[in-house]
């Protein structure tokens, strides 16, 4: 699809009368334009996300407290769910 002119056949059901509002508002002059603006926030909307997962993956990489192997953590956090359902059970 090196084309920019590729013709497509999309089937937006729900979605194409929010298509046609932003045609007839005038916003966008056709539902092409606002399909491709569609999927050029899309793209931000990953980028971005991408960039925040990225930075997290990178501070808790640099982190220089000792790691916690994975079955201690779980079964911390199994002791605090059965805690908290407990006192749950005890509230009724």
């Amino acid at each position: 699809m090196d084309d920019p002119n590729t013709t497509m056949t999309v089937t937006l059901g729900d979605l194409a009368e929010k298509v046609e509002e932003r045609v007839r508002s005038g916003e966008y002059d056709s539902a092409s334009e606002v399909v491709r603006a569609g999927l050029e926030a899309l793209e931000r909307e990953e980028r971005a996300f991408n960039a925040v997962l990225k930075a997290k993956v990178e501070e808790a990489l640099a982190d220089p407290r000792p790691w916690i192997p994975a079955d201690q953590v779980f079964a911390r956090l199994r002791a605090r769910l059965d805690e908290r359902e407990a006192r749950e059970r005890d509230a009724l």
